[in-house]
């Protein structure tokens, strides 16, 4: 079992930047591969990032290509999701999940956190 909870969401500025946190409780937390999806309100949650257990896999988003980083620290048993460059659309609730390897696909994830919500004004 993978308990996960997200912090770091708020309301910023166009333009800012925000670093999503994702604690995990759990000894096997380093096994995981860990994504982040998220969800606007009224559409379906979409997958946003994702890296695998070594860290050595990472996909990513074509929307957040040069924005967003994936980054973990299995020492913290945490994973971070640093947003740069934000824009009116990225706003949504923010969910990080586990999976037994990475991919892009939602079903493939086992264990969610509850979400951070992440606003961005105009």
């Amino acid at each position: 079992q993978v308990q996960l909870v997200e912090s770091g969401g708020g309301l910023v500025q166009a333009g800012g930047s925000l670093r999503l946190s994702c604690a995990a409780s759990g000894r096997t937390f380093s096994s995981y591969a860990m994504g982040w999806f998220r969800q606007a309100a009224g559409k379906e949650r979409e997958f946003v990032v994702a890296k695998s257990w070594s860290g050595g896999i990472t996909y990513l988003a074509d929307s957040v290509k040069g924005r967003f980083t994936i980054s973990r620290d299995n020492t913290k048993n945490t994973v971070y999701l640093q947003m740069n460059s934000l824009k009116p659309e990225d706003t949504a609730v923010y969910y990080c999940a586990a999976s037994n390897i990475p991919t892009m696909k939602e079903g493939g994830y086992d264990y969610w956190g509850q979400g951070t919500q992440v606003t961005v004004s105009s």
